[in-house]
């Protein structure tokens, strides 16, 4: 965005990130001026250092860009723009899910919903969703918005070439892909069962697992891998970045994402960057725009279904594979790219700030063109 003339200042707490600095001295990385404010409380990271912070920042910019809903710095920075007459656009990432609202403290986000989150949404310029899926769940809890569809931007890795993984438990067999964090969201169960119930994967194909988690649960999918007999061929890789990632994917023959519930899903971009064709649960906000394209197969989150779908594409030959691949590729680098992304935004930017309302005190601000205050 800064490359595009874009001025952009970005406030965060320093929640799972080490303190980088206080929250009155602001770092300068690739252009942006970025603040940190420590977190004192987990629930809501409430973190009171960004108030005075979004009390100055604020009316220096056009736009302020929220990313995130049910927490201290959405409340705060929603206050801010509309005390200091300045709009704002929220990104609720994901968490307008029904899976999210029901799952976690579902009476608790009811109540802050119609109190907190329901204003705020109402007092939006946009809301910005990353799929037609995501915008389409949200319209599902009543609120009056307006949403305005936005894909994440992706690019490949341009790093040096490299070798594909090798291991002994890919020898001979067409290695599935699953990349991702593990969490029960993502459902690798349902992958695990797949591969393990039918004699046709489990006899030709590896599972590649790219992805780090809460220690007790990723124990349970290794116990689970093992009870299917799927131990001697399973890799579990971690966490994967950099050239290690590139290796994985260019050893990949399928990438499977069976999740329940995923806004966008960059994992599911990079794989489509790589060439690979995807099998994607139906919870994968970009599955069907992926379907349709004939790049993979969206499929309930159910073993079976997932079964049948790698047996499709893996039975029907190297060159519908390959066919698929070329697909992936080409629907990435046209609607999944940073430079597409970029592009949307700035126009959002612009026509937001040609409607800026006036300051809750009548006071108008002066602010300098093209920019906007990305908070999350």
């Amino acid at each position: 965005m800064s490359a595009a003339g874009v001025k952009i200042t970005t406030l965060t707490t320093d929640h799972e990130f080490a303190l980088y600095g206080a929250a009155d001295t602001p770092e300068v990385l690739d252009g942006v001026r970025r603040f940190y404010a420590r977190k004192w409380l987990s629930p809501y990271k409430v973190a009171p250092g960004l108030v005075p912070q979004l009390l100055r920042c604020v009316p220096a910019h056009d736009v302020v860009h929220i990313h995130g809903l049910f927490t201290f710095s959405t409340t705060a920075s929603a206050l801010a723009a509309r005390h200091r007459g300045v709009p704002y656009i929220v990104r609720p990432l994901g968490s307008l899910y029904r899976y999210g609202l029901h799952t976690r403290r579902p009476r608790l986000k009811r109540l802050s919903l119609t109190m907190v989150e329901g204003p705020i949404l109402r007092g939006a310029a946009a809301v910005h969703f990353t799929s037609q899926a995501e915008r389409d769940e949200a319209s599902a809890i009543g609120q009056p918005m307006r949403g305005v569809v936005i894909p994440l931007g992706v690019d490949a890795d341009d790093g040096p070439p490299v070798a594909p993984l090798q291991h002994a438990a890919l020898a001979g067999r067409r290695a599935i892909l699953f990349l991702a964090q593990l969490d029960p969201r993502k459902n690798l169960e349902a992958l695990i069962d797949a591969i393990a119930a039918s004699l046709k994967l489990r006899d030709t194909c590896a599972l590649v697992v790219a992805g780090a988690g809460e220690p007790g649960y990723v124990a349970s999918l290794k116990a689970r891998a093992e009870a299917a007999g799927l131990s001697d061929r399973t890799l579990w890789l971690g966490h994967v970045e950099g050239a290690q990632k590139r290796a994985v994917l260019a050893a990949a023959d399928l990438f499977v994402l069976p999740s329940f519930m995923e806004n966008f899903g960059i994992a599911v971009v990079e794989a489509l960057l790589a060439g690979l064709p995807c099998v994607l649960g139906e919870g994968v906000a970009i599955a069907s725009a992926i379907e349709r394209s004939g790049a993979g197969i969206t499929v309930p989150p159910e073993a079976s279904a997932v079964a049948h779908a790698m047996e499709r594409i893996l039975d029907d030959g190297p060159a519908f594979a390959h066919a698929m691949g070329l697909r992936a590729r080409q629907l990435a680098e046209s609607e999944f790219s940073t430079a597409a992304m970029v592009q949307r935004l700035i126009a959002l930017y612009e026509e937001v700030r040609r409607t800026r309302p006036g300051p809750e005190t009548g006071l108008g601000a002066q602010v300098s063109p093209h920019a906007s205050a990305d908070i999350r």
